[in-house]
């Protein structure tokens, strides 16, 4: 038995595929899609059929592709037209998905710093185990007038900006730290996130390292130094290396006054 062909009026086709009423006259006015069926009072209407030509349209559409290359295909439909779109686009879904496996990682590992400064901040100084974790290190001259858009800037000219998502800390050395020295750091660094590290000088984090944590201002930073070095001193900890400071909550705050800033230093084993 032939199935009857149902007519729709605009309005009741627009709600049919919750659709706004706009992007089907746009589309009627650019020849795109159009009602089916003219009645002699002069009235036009959608019929059931076209839904999934209209449905077709609206996947394409949601593919990234053009009004333009919509048409072009519309007009020209073929088997080998339309597994040259799938190839295309299937390339392009897979570059969407490692782009926000990516975003889902950066999330995750800020979500992470964020419960670890909250957890930090509580115990002052402690003694953390990091289990080879990779940093990428940039020489820079840190110093009174450098501004974070001076950082930001010298950082994109090596790091992509989904590295540098991953957030921007300084070094300096023990030696400087030793001697109460924090006029001019030794660079930057950032955690390492899906870069190649033969191509930057880089470091790894591995072993035993003493950890304070610092709320507030840079001003305050010198002081915990000072505690670290005691705590030290008081357990027989021999601190080597650099030592690295990193904001842990710059993202999550309105005010410098809750400013989390970690210091990690290696202690010799």
């Amino acid at each position: 038995m032939k199935k009857k062909d149902i007519q729709f009026t605009i309005a009741q086709f627009a709600k049919l595929h919750d659709v706004n009423k706009r992007t089907l006259h746009y589309y009627d006015n650019i020849g795109l899609f159009s009602p089916q069926k003219k009645a002699d009072n002069g009235y036009r209407y959608y019929t059931s059929s076209q839904s999934i030509d209209f449905e077709f349209i609206r996947m394409l559409k949601e593919l990234n592709m053009s009004i333009v290359e919509i048409k072009d295909y519309i007009n020209d439909p073929s088997d080998e037209n339309f597994i040259n779109i799938a190839n295309i686009k299937m390339i392009e879904i897979e570059n969407q998905i490692r782009s926000l496996v990516r975003k889902k990682e950066i999330l995750q590992k800020r979500k992470d710093q964020l419960e670890f400064g909250q957890w930090i901040i509580k115990q002052d100084i402690a003694v953390i185990e990091c289990n080879h974790i990779h940093i990428l290190k940039l020489p820079f001259c840190c110093m009174d007038g450098i501004t974070s858009e001076d950082v930001f800037a010298y950082a994109k000219r090596y790091w992509d900006v989904e590295q540098i998502h991953m957030g921007i800390g300084s070094y300096i050395s023990m030696e400087k730290v030793l001697e109460n020295n924090f006029e001019v750091y030794d660079g930057i660094f950032t955690p390492e996130f899906h870069m190649e590290k033969d191509q930057y000088d880089y470091d790894e984090l591995n072993g035993k390292y003493l950890c304070g944590c610092v709320k507030g201002g840079w001003e305050n930073i010198p002081a915990m130094y000072q505690k670290m070095l005691t705590f030290a001193k008081e357990n027989n900890f021999k601190l080597i290396g650099n030592a690295y400071e990193i904001g842990l909550n710059e993202f999550a705050i309105s005010h410098i006054d809750d400013y989390l800033t970690l210091i990690m230093i290696k202690i010799e084993e």
